[in-house]
């Protein structure tokens, strides 16, 4: 295994993140393609012995039983001090904010929750889910750095926001004096590399970590002929994001099933080899042992230059899909409060 810092932030993380969006209690949740707590715990447990110490979550998945799985194996496992813990928050909902709860409130009522799920005294990275459009970005901020003085959480990311979002975000904590977002989570992979636009410019300059999700293309860089897997059939979110442009999409999977041959490798460790020149730490969903072994592998391939360019020179730009297609920017009568 590999290991960087996480951005300007004082947490050593490994190079393969272990997304847990697919542990929780199936019988409760939103979905019911996920594992249960006695399959959770062996993913868990592999992904560890594999030298992985970072592990994403969110309160949202499966109704916090994705972080109870998550916290209850992890103290059985491991030493609290060797793993990295990220979990995110939503932004308010429309009955917190007509009962008037503020987004400092909403936003230190669910780290408490999420504190309790975890079984935890502290967040290694807490990220902002969904960019809040209802709520002062200074309220957020605010919350945020008092956690940290708290010793509640060591650091803050935010995913899917645009890159402005995320610059005057990080101005503003500058002028007063706050704790800023030092990575971000985004939707990117082969297939999905809008992020290079604005994205990669903003993280480079400042120093901040990219852990994207979704890397590889809910399967589709994974495997030939999208065989349909039981999230594939059930999941409209997983199923809506790339229908459109399926067809582009499908040269460079055949390009990624060309050198995998060629290399005598997965399709997965070249989709990743590809990704990991490029971020800090993808986030990679895994619900079976072969899943962590592809990815940890990726870390051992070298492409090589034409490589790269042989992947990425029939991309062609795509409409943004998933939760950004949903993060339109206000019209000016619904402009962002900032500030009090």
């Amino acid at each position: 295994m590999q290991y960087l810092s996480l951005g300007k932030s004082d947490l050593t993380v490994s190079r393969i993140c272990m997304g847990c969006m697919g542990f929780g209690d199936p019988a409760t949740g939103q979905h019911s393609w996920t594992l249960d707590e006695t399959r959770s715990r062996e993913i868990i447990r592999y992904s560890l012995e594999q030298g992985i110490n970072f592990f994403d979550t969110a309160i949202v998945y499966q109704n916090g039983s994705s972080e109870r799985y998550i916290g209850q194996a992890l103290r059985d496992m491991a030493r609290r001090e060797d793993v990295v813990v990220a979990t995110k928050f939503l932004p308010r909902t429309p009955g917190q904010i007509a009962r008037g709860i503020s987004g400092k409130q909403a936003i230190a009522r669910s780290l408490d929750q999420s504190l309790k799920n975890l079984g935890m005294d502290y967040i290694d990275l807490y990220i902002c889910h969904i960019w809040d459009y209802n709520t002062p970005v200074i309220e957020m901020l605010e919350a945020l750095h008092e956690a940290i003085q708290a010793g509640k959480i060591r650091a803050t990311g935010i995913s899917n926001c645009y890159a402005w979002q995320l610059a005057k975000a990080n101005a503003l904590a500058e002028r007063e004096g706050l704790t800023p977002f030092v990575s971000v989570q985004s939707h990117y992979n082969l297939i999905m590399r809008e992020d290079e636009r604005e994205l990669f410019g903003l993280c480079a300059e400042e120093g901040m970590a990219m852990t994207p999700y979704s890397a590889l293309a809910s399967g589709r860089l994974s495997r030939q002929g999208n065989p349909q897997t039981q999230r594939a059939t059930q999941d409209d979110y997983a199923k809506g994001k790339y229908n459109t442009t399926a067809a582009q999409d499908q040269v460079i999977i055949d390009r990624v099933a060309e050198l995998a041959r060629r290399y005598q490798v997965s399709m997965t460790e070249i989709s990743l080899a590809w990704l990991l020149k490029k971020v800090t730490a993808p986030v990679v969903g895994a619900t079976q042992k072969q899943h962590i072994d592809g990815a940890v592998n990726a870390l051992k391939l070298e492409l090589k230059d034409e490589d790269i360019r042989y992947l990425e020179t029939c991309y062609q730009p795509h409409f943004l899909s998933g939760v950004m297609a949903q993060n339109t920017p206000r019209t000016k009568d619904q402009k962002q409060v900032w500030t009090r």
